[in-house]
């Protein structure tokens, strides 16, 4: 199974995910369309091996395995897959180190989509 970046990271992109993945199948969206692809990172479930060594490095908590995505981010499992229709407006995304945020900035995160873990 895939892992899913989840909108967790629309516009919150830390790259630490990027720097530990060994096939480099995290992309960003560098098409048009932002309406579909919001700024954020996204697997390529073809490339993924899922060894999950993504998940840890995402200070957001935005990176499930596909099964355990939370309800209410299941539209982003098929966002993930949209990346195979149009691969060629994807590009892998460049480390960039940046600042972590802090757990309440995290916490308020999940609150602006949505989710409360429980």
């Amino acid at each position: 199974m895939p892992w899913t970046i989840t909108r967790l990271c629309i516009d919150c992109i830390d790259t630490g995910c990027v720097s530990v993945c060994p096939v480099d199948c995290i992309y960003e969206y560098v098409g048009e369309d932002r309406t579909t692809f919001p700024n954020m990172l996204y697997i390529n479930p073809d490339e993924c091996i899922d060894c999950g060594a993504c998940e840890p490095e995402c200070p957001w908590q935005a990176i499930f395995e596909e099964p355990a995505v939370p309800e209410v981010f299941n539209a982003d499992i098929a966002l993930n897959h949209k990346t195979l229709e149009i691969a060629d407006q994807f590009k892998v995304k460049t480390f960039v180190q940046t600042e972590h945020p802090t757990p309440e900035q995290v916490a308020a995160n999940k609150l602006k989509w949505g989710w409360t873990e429980g």
